[in-house]
């Protein structure tokens, strides 16, 4: 028989949450669709795509659009097929076999899969208790364990908070590593470094079109980084890596710059609402529950009934992430808000009676 080897023996395929739930609030997408002329519109250009023909290799006219939307220079962009294929081909032509790569735990948890995939040394620096980060000692073991890349998502998923622009500048200045800053949750703050790209050698910004900007079905990325890194990252990606329809699909919908800082602040207003409710809440149920302040599209709670919640939750038909003794759940529409709010308020009462 045919023997794996030991990178990939004992993995397994990643599945969300499986089964019917009417709330879904686990996954961090957009509550809102598109408008239905956006989706007219959008059935015209797949009636016009060439389907025997195979998509521009650079992915011109949509990085064009990215480009415009966020105000800087096609040049420093790379389009991939969602930002997970962009930290897969960072980790395998970034570093060599048994470099370090540093993640800071609790982060997303892909970015440790891709660098062990590669081959790489994984090495973690934990938070603060509060769960922010560290800078000096982000730098001090960055030096000390010679790490080559440092990979971390400013809005954090899943803890929903955010480190200051100044301090991730610090951060880049103080180590030789290449920073990988993965703000795909940074259209619901204001500290991005995108306009500030240029300024680094050292520094790949990676961005999604899955969270504010609604197309998660499309899988559509991009990493902004100086003119040398990005010819690098054109030249090792996959020729035809992002497909026409989500190139064409992906054109359109970022040209629509009005509905989509509409939509954005929908779905600020409706974490907001939903984070104020938790806060009285927990006011009115003392330790059961703490709340981190978020800068996403999500909130965070801590809780140490996190595994009855989340099982309470499912049985009346509502999905929510669960990590250990912490709950990640999505901010939507005002229904699954009031969904959730309603069911989670009755567990946290049962619990207090047990």
């Amino acid at each position: 028989m045919y023997e794996l080897n030991e990178k990939i023996r004992d993995l397994v395929p990643y599945e969300p949450i499986a089964g019917e739930y009417p709330v879904r609030l686990d996954a961090n997408e957009s509550f809102l669709p598109l408008p239905e002329e956006v989706r007219d519109r959008i059935a015209k250009a797949a009636a016009q795509t060439a389907f025997n023909r195979y998509p521009d290799p650079l992915s011109r006219e949509v990085t064009e659009a990215f480009a415009a939307y966020y105000g800087i220079s096609p040049e420093l962009v790379t389009a991939g097929n969602g930002s997970d294929e962009l930290i897969s081909i960072l980790c395998s032509a970034f570093l060599m076999k048994g470099e370090a790569m540093m993640v800071i735990l609790p982060d997303f948890s892909m970015y440790q899969f891709y660098a062990s995939i590669s081959e790489g040394r994984v090495v973690t620096c934990g938070k603060r208790e509060d769960l922010t980060i560290d800078v000096d000692a982000v730098v001090e073991k960055a030096k000390a364990e010679n790490v080559r890349m440092i990979v971390f998502s400013n809005p954090c998923n899943p803890t929903s908070l955010g480190l200051a622009r100044e301090e991730v500048r610090r951060l880049i200045r103080s180590v030789e590593a290449l920073v990988v800053l993965d703000e795909a949750y940074m259209d619901f703050w204001d500290q991005s470094l995108l306009n500030e790209v240029e300024e680094y050698d050292n520094l790949v910004i990676l961005r999604t079109c899955s969270k504010a900007i609604g197309m998660a079905a499309l899988r559509l990325g991009f990493a902004v980084s100086s003119p040398r890194l990005t010819r690098v990252l054109r030249a090792v990606k996959s020729p035809y890596n992002v497909n026409s329809l989500s190139q064409a699909v992906g054109t359109l919908v970022l040209g629509e710059r009005e509905w989509e800082q509409q939509a954005r602040a929908q779905i600020v207003e409706s974490r907001q609402s939903l984070q104020k409710t938790l806060v009285r809440m927990q006011e009115e149920h003392p330790g059961t529950f703490s709340l981190y302040e978020s800068c996403t599209n999500f909130v965070f709670l801590k809780t140490d009934r996190a595994e009855s919640i989340f099982r309470g939750l499912l049985q009346r038909g509502i999905a929510i992430r669960h990590m250990g003794g912490y709950l990640r759940v999505t901010a939507g529409n005002e229904e699954e808000n009031a969904a959730f709010l309603r069911a989670f308020g009755e567990l946290i009462a049962e619990e207090e009676t047990q």
